[in-house]
């Protein structure tokens, strides 16, 4: 009997009907760096490669009951959260984890924090802003975007101020992802911890891709599964991600779909 075992990374995330973002990211980031997903959905968005156009929040009992079920019975290594759709599933989400570290006081939690679209459309009922805060505080890692990290703090344009402010609510580490930036030859991602600041540089590849968030944050969730330490999972899952940009592909005209199926580990 074949006895193999795989760490599992509970995901909680919105089914993207393209196929390019969301669970479906999330699914093939995870299985692609050596896991295996537990993807509990939050929200069911109507949307293609290119634009949001409606977002239908899970009922926030069906989520804590997927979670709690999964709880049970299968060992969890970390967790990725990407959409919750609203405050009551955030603050779902939020139980399942501390029932997870009462147990598992280290489990590592990657989170996502997906305000809107690249078009602006808010991914959450209300403000998005205001239904992800219970999370920020219990979050091991933290990956916003430039703009994402300025709605989170607008009090300041200075990247290190607007980590400061998530790191005083509770997250451990912080990596502000560069993407968004105005070089026109390279990305910086930056990474806040315990131990100061760390800057990557990566080559800006042309075009847009759909899904690229979701892709870096779990592969870093499915890295932090297996062990890695923060900066090596932060490491690596850059590796990787930025492996599939290169290797992305087309599905319609728009943003292109990072090519996660087939990649190595990024090692």
């Amino acid at each position: 009997m074949n006895t193999r075992t795989k760490p599992c990374v509970m995901v909680f995330s919105g089914l993207d009907p393209s196929g390019g973002a969301g669970v479906m990211a999330d699914i093939e980031a995870i299985g692609a760096v050596g896991a295996h997903a537990l993807p509990v959905i939050t929200a069911l968005t109507v949307q293609d490669n290119d634009r949001v156009y409606a977002v239908n929040p899970v009922d926030a009992s069906i989520l804590a009951h997927q979670a709690q079920v999964l709880i049970e019975k299968i060992p969890v290594a970390a967790v990725k959260i990407g959409i919750v759709g609203n405050r009551e599933n955030a603050l779902a989400i939020r139980d399942a984890i501390m029932t997870l570290r009462r147990k598992q006081p280290d489990l590592p939690v990657v989170l996502d924090t997906v305000l809107g679209s690249g078009h602006g459309f808010s991914l959450a009922d209300g403000v998005p802003e205001y239904a992800l805060s219970p999370l920020i505080g219990i979050a091991t890692l933290v990956t916003p975007n430039l703009p994402e990290a300025r709605r989170l703090y607008p009090l300041s344009d200075d990247i290190g101020k607007q980590a400061a402010n998530l790191m005083k609510q509770g997250a451990a580490n912080v990596l502000v992802k560069g993407g968004h930036g105005d070089d026109e030859h390279l990305v910086f991602n930056d990474w806040y911890g315990a131990d100061g600041v760390k800057q990557w540089q990566w080559p800006r590849l042309e075009g847009e891709f759909h899904g690229t968030g979701c892709t870096l944050a779990s592969a870093i969730a499915g890295y932090l599964a297996q062990g890695r330490s923060m900066e090596e999972a932060i490491l690596h899952g850059q590796i990787w991600c930025q492996q599939t940009l290169a290797n992305a592909f087309s599905i319609a005209k728009g943003q292109r779909i990072p090519g996660r199926v087939g990649m190595d580990q990024g090692k």
